[in-house]
Parts: C-alpha cells; sequence; structure tokens
C-alpha cells in the first residue's frame, strides 16, 4: 500500500491492557491510542504548497486523538492521515 501526496499510514501501538496501579481495563474503557508507527509515507505535497516529507517509515509518532481516518488491511488496523495531522515525531 503506497499512500498518495502527504498522506502517511500508521500502526497504532496497542491499548494499555492495566493502569499503573494493576488494575485491568475492559475493552468498553480501553482509550484509543495517540501512538503509533510509521508504516508508509507518501512523496508529499507538488505544485504551488510543495514540500517533502518530514515523517520516515519506521518513526514512532503522536497524533490528535480523532486524527485520520481508520481501516483495515490483511488484518491489521492501521490509520491513514495527513501529516500535519502528526503532532510530534519521538
Amino acid at each position: 500500500m503506497k499512500p498518495i501526496a502527504d498522506r502517511v499510514i500508521i500502526k497504532p501501538s496497542p491499548a494499555d491492557e492495566k493502569t499503573k496501579g494493576g488494575i485491568i481495563i475492559p475493552d468498553t474503557a480501553k482509550e484509543k491510542p495517540q501512538r503509533g508507527e510509521v508504516v508508509a509515507v507518501g512523496p508529499g505535497k507538488t505544485g504551488k504548497d510543495a514540500h517533502s516529507m518530514t515523517v520516515q517509515v519506521g518513526d514512532m509518532v503522536l497524533y490528535g486523538k480523532y486524527s485520520g481516518q481508520e481501516i483495515s488491511h490483511e488484518g491489521q488496523d492501521l490509520l491513514i492521515m495527513r501529516e500535519e495531522e502528526i503532532l510530534v515525531i519521538l
């Protein structure tokens, strides 16, 4: 899968199973992860607003809670989003 323009594909990190105190979190109460690994990067924008991509495959990133579009590909849950939705590279 190859994203186009300034889009990236991210594999979200698994949600926490337990709290720091050891309490097991049920599936219904788990928060959506906000960090993940970049698995594919588009070529960047072209034309008047052209720029190269900052993130690279393998980067761990933080993104907004409601960022991106959830997709499923070959049994994996992934997110596709614009590079500008990524907040920070870890």
